[in-house]
């Protein structure tokens, strides 16, 4: 990868989030990277990761407010007047919805949680289209739950279902201009976000019963994969879902 890379990750949350692995993995393939926090109880966990891979762009993001994404997009043009790649690793259910079936949520758990984990992917790549000058990567973090009934993954399977077409459209619509659209699809890996799902240590056991490769999965081979998407070897890959799991997914 070339050391002149510049890139935004967006969804930081700790030292053991998906998108600390990629940051930790992308900085140490020499790319310079812009890095954000959900607000000021989240600061204090962010900004060891931003001083370990130095960091020049650490700012607060709500995806949901619409002057600090303004801002923080605004920062990386004047910073870089550029952007090579983008990585949303955003993503939130209502708890009482999450927990519940599909067929009783709300409408309003429903529509933030669309809004947060999908249309906000959607706003990011609109934003980055005019700073992706010399092409780029984009990609979302989607999982499994998406496509097959995963026990207690409930309404989030549905907005990760949308999150993944959104993506192919969006690789569509973007490919022109040499811009890739991809989405990681991660078997389980206990996070902070995932300890939300009722019962997530089980997935993660059965996961590691089924997947033919019995290595467990870690944030950095997340990150691993970021990186080639990321670089020169992938260009011709877009609107894919690219599983990371083991071989789980192949299982049925």
């Amino acid at each position: 990868m070339s050391k002149n890379m510049k890139g935004l990750i967006i969804g930081v949350a700790n030292d053991q989030s998906i998108a600390s692995g990629c940051a930790r993995i992308l900085y140490a393939d020499r790319a310079e990277i812009a890095l954000t926090y959900l607000n000021d109880k989240a600061k204090p966990y962010v900004e060891p990761i931003a001083k370990a891979v130095n960091a020049p762009i650490l700012m607060p993001l709500d995806v949901c407010n619409p002057q600090q994404f303004d801002a923080l997009f605004a920062a990386i043009k004047e910073k870089w007047g550029k952007l090579d790649f983008l990585i949303h690793s955003v993503a939130f259910a209502p708890i009482n919805d999450l927990h519940g079936r599909v067929t009783d949520c709300s409408l309003e758990g429903f529509a933030k949680a669309l809004d947060i984990s999908c249309h906000s992917f959607i706003r990011c790549c609109k934003a980055a289209e005019p700073l992706m000058v010399d092409g780029g990567s984009i990609m979302a973090m989607t999982y499994y739950g998406s496509e097959k009934v995963i026990p207690n993954y409930n309404m989030m399977g549905v907005v990760k279902a949308a999150l993944e077409v959104a993506v192919r459209y969006i690789a569509a619509e973007l490919g022109p201009k040499s811009i890739r659209v991809n989405a990681i699809s991660p078997g389980p890996i206990m996070t902070r976000a995932a300890s939300g799902i009722t019962q997530f240590d089980e997935m993660i056991k059965q996961a590691a019963e089924k997947a033919p490769i019995k290595e467990p999965l870690t944030i950095e081979h997340v990150g691993e994969l970021a990186a080639f998407l990321v670089s020169e070897k992938s260009r011709l890959i877009t609107g894919q879902i690219i599983h990371i799991d083991g071989g789980y997914s192949i299982t049925g």
